[in-house]
């Protein structure tokens, strides 16, 4: 037995199921907030507890300051895929959902499957990752203003402008603190410059992957990197007549994926070694969409190990 913390994250609350060294469990709520998180400190020394294992589940980033506060305090932080959560509880037969039982299931997931430790990012890559999502939301409201701009009436069409200016102007200047936040760090700025020497990756493209991959290696193999990013194939097959199509298991981050399909189409059409890898993937009958899946994966695996080597990318390893 050991001492382990289930924590079920929701937008303003925190629901805590403490498992202790024998066996019975202490719940409490707290906020979540800088102030919640102290709460739960003096919560754990009131306890006594020194070793603890905690978990919690990837929810949206409600999870992220409470995970980052923690690691801080010296815990041992796992943060799961919620996937994993509801399998074990639909295995365990556990018939009610609420913040308070979900928090007790996720303490008896890290009992009993001891996830890995999450490991925090430092505070350029956290806020580099601020700034990349930022980015991506004003450019998701600037589409959504466009597209009501074609259709809006003369009464609303000025303002809609108005803010198009504002949104093209606050997406410069975000733009513009990444472009610093990556020199002002030499390790990120290293890394990027690594990132560039890939054909197929741009400006837009090189900060989502650092955001992700930057920093200290998080990952041991390039397949755990694609897996992260969702872009590992999922099989669906069973006895002789279940035959599924091979599919991207999308079980990890949408950001990433979104953000390296333009790139895959770049790099398939307008770069000598994507075209090679284009062609080879063709001549074996894979259609359009798997080699533009494919591709995907395989910038993740070339970015993977551009930063694990720290050499920049050889053509000569692509058959160019």
């Amino acid at each position: 037995m050991k001492t382990v913390l289930g924590i079920d994250v929701a937008k303003a609350k925190l629901d805590l199921a403490l498992k202790l060294l024998n066996g019975k469990f202490r719940t409490r709520v707290v906020a979540n907030t800088p102030q919640g998180f102290a709460d739960l400190l003096a919560w754990l020394a009131k306890h006594e507890v020194v070793e603890l294992h905690l978990c919690m589940e990837a929810t949206g980033t409600y999870w992220e300051a409470v995970a980052e506060s923690l690691a801080d305090a010296g815990f041992s932080v796992s943060v799961v895929n919620p996937a994993q959560i509801k399998a074990f509880g639909a295995a365990s037969l556990v018939r009610t959902k609420t913040d308070r039982v979900d928090a007790r299931l996720i303490a008896e997931f890290c009992l009993a499957q001891c996830p890995q430790p999450w490991q925090a990012p430092t505070k350029a890559m956290r806020e580099l990752r601020a700034l990349v999502a930022r980015r991506e939301a004003l450019q998701a409201m600037r589409i959504q203003e466009h597209n009501r701009l074609e259709v809006a009436r003369e009464a609303v069409r000025s303002g809609i402008e108005a803010h198009l200016e504002y949104l093209a102007q606050a997406i410069a200047e975000v733009q513009a603190a990444i472009r610093q936040k990556i020199d002002d760090d030499p390790g990120l700025k290293a890394q990027c410059e690594l990132l560039d020497t890939v054909p197929g990756l741009g400006e837009k493209t090189i900060p989502v992957l650092l955001s992700y991959y930057g920093g200290p290696q998080r990952f041991d193999r390039a397949k755990a990197a694609a897996a992260f990013a969702g872009l590992d194939p999922r099989q669906h097959q069973s006895g002789s007549s279940v035959r599924g199509k091979p599919r991207l298991s999308k079980i990890g981050h949408a950001l990433l994926r979104k953000t390296l399909y333009m790139p895959a189409m770049v790099t398939l059409t307008r770069t000598t070694w994507g075209r090679l890898f284009r062609d080879r993937l063709a001549a074996a009958g894979k259609p359009p969409m798997v080699i533009i899946g494919a591709m995907m994966r395989k910038l993740v695996h070339v970015a993977f190990g551009v930063l694990k080597s720290a050499k920049p990318f050889n053509p000569e390893l692509h058959g160019v």
